[in-house]
């Protein structure tokens, strides 16, 4: 079986290890630098498999090499957000980090997806100094947010998650934009159900989630959610499901906009984004979308 390459033990890391061989996907190998710490927890979840009924084997591995050569590599290293930081500031915490990470990729031929935050800042830097395939780098970005506005609206209606569909592209931050036109329940516009008001304070719940969340905890941020975003992205990269799911991806021209990323709905399969979709969108939206594209070129600088 292809193995899941997780950077990073922390409780994201661990987190996805764990979903991921409930659902079977794939062998998953742990790294941290922090040595034992992977090793250990592989071993807490391995003595968990005969209670839980999971085939898949998880290893912990000190070798980062071991990790980055898997078919399927998921990485959460870094610092997380703590209450009242902004997000610039935790980019500059991890950009060392990350261009690291993205150095030691030059020719590779994973597939990566990128949890550490903040994603889209991340996601454009590590594209720009890995020189990797479009394609095969990916972001949770709106994908979290768009399960955060899901669970949001099921909330507000009294009904099942599974029942409700929601689309939010755009960076993940406070600049998210949820597509109204994009969300609905069993195919019913979700502007059917909900009055205007109404759905502009579940808009900005969504948009205040991951705040609410750190400022709660105090000494951690979401990990739960992220986990399982990324588990269900390597599910679909990994048995070629061709599930239209939005992540941060590098613009290459989409809307006028290139060279950064940002979340769009695109098609996962076998190796990553096999086509990128493009909402019809208002003119407030394109708006909304380029001055986001302005933002995170600015923070992250360079590129055209």
């Amino acid at each position: 079986m292809t193995e899941i390459g997780i950077i990073g033990s922390g409780n994201v890391g661990a987190n996805i290890a764990f979903f991921v061989a409930e659902k079977g996907v794939a062998d998953v190998c742990l790294y941290d630098v922090k040595d034992g710490v992977p090793q250990g927890k592989a071993l807490d979840m391995m003595e968990a498999a005969p209670i839980r009924r999971y085939g898949t084997k998880i290893r912990g591995t000190d070798s980062f090499e071991e990790a980055m050569s898997s078919d399927i590599v998921i990485i959460t290293a870094g610092s997380v957000r703590s209450p009242g930081m902004k997000r610039e500031d935790l980019f500059e915490q991890n950009r060392a980090l990350i261009a690291d990470l993205a150095a030691s990729f030059k020719g590779s031929d994973s597939t990566v997806i990128l949890v550490t935050e903040p994603v889209d800042l991340l996601t454009t830097l590590f594209v720009r100094e890995s020189g990797m395939d479009v394609n095969k780098v990916m972001g949770l970005g709106s994908y979290l947010d768009s399960t955060r506005l899901r669970y949001l609206l099921a909330k507000e209606l009294g009904i099942s998650p599974e029942s409700v569909d929601a689309t939010v592209i755009g960076r993940h931050s406070d600049d998210m934009i949820p597509l109204p036109g994009y969300c609905s329940v069993a195919g019913v516009p979700v502007s059917n159900l909900i009055e205007p008001e109404r759905l502009e304070a579940i808009f900005a719940e969504t948009r205040g989630a991951g705040a609410l969340i750190v400022d709660m905890a105090k000494r951690a941020s979401a990990y739960y959610g992220p986990s399982a975003v990324a588990a269900e992205l390597a599910e679909a990269i990994r048995r070629d499901l061709k599930r239209i799911i939005p992540v941060s991806i590098m613009f290459t021209g989409q809307y006028g906009i290139k060279d950064v990323a940002m979340s769009l709905p695109a098609t996962i399969g076998a190796g990553g984004v096999v086509k990128v979709l493009e909402p019809k969108l208002t003119d407030e939206q394109k708006s909304q979308l380029t001055k986001s594209a302005e933002s995170v070129r600015r923070i992250v600088g360079g590129g055209s």
